[in-house]
């Protein structure tokens, strides 16, 4: 599992693989190996390396968690994976355009443009169903709509162009 998590005004790419409370956690490029086990509502031991750590974990709102570490409070914002997969596989954008690219497999829901559209960052252009989802795909640039490569209803696999704005 990938995400991003937001804490003190750093944002942090976090990595999680592994299972059964045994887990490989990659922050921003360093590895960690973590035991991890619940000791029930919200707490945990964790074990890392030879040092041992309690922790409280609590949800507050989507995405926000309050984890108390050996008496210190830590405010962490996790983006949701799909989320996270769709914002860093969703296309490019340069100062020449944008060209938006299927960050998953899925289907066409909307095709929001038409060609020769003026669009400007924030416009919606295609909605895509995926992982049981709707996701919109905006516009990250101010352009032209200079290409539609999809249609309502067409399957998308990861990479293939939807939306070439210039």
């Amino acid at each position: 599992m990938k995400f991003e998590a937001q804490a003190d005004g750093d944002t942090i790419p976090v990595e999680v693989t592994g299972d059964g409370g045994r887990y490989r956690v990659t922050l921003g490029g360093e590895a960690i190996e973590v035991d991890a086990r619940p000791t029930g509502a919200g707490g945990w031991s964790l074990l890392l390396g030879r040092e041992s750590w309690t922790a409280g974990v609590t949800e507050e709102d989507g995405g926000l968690f309050v984890v108390d570490l050996d008496g210190e409070t830590y405010r962490i914002r996790v983006e949701e994976e799909t989320r996270y997969i769709i914002r860093t596989r969703g296309g490019s954008a340069s100062a020449g355009g944008q060209i938006l690219k299927a960050p998953m497999p899925g289907r066409v829901v909307l095709v929001e443009v038409s060609l020769g559209q003026s669009v400007r960052p924030g416009d919606g252009l295609v909605i895509l169903e995926a992982m049981k989802m709707e996701n919109e795909f905006k516009a990250s640039v101010t352009g032209t709509v200079k290409e539609i490569r999809v249609e309502v209803g067409q399957a998308v696999n990861p990479g293939d162009v939807m939306i070439v704005v210039e």
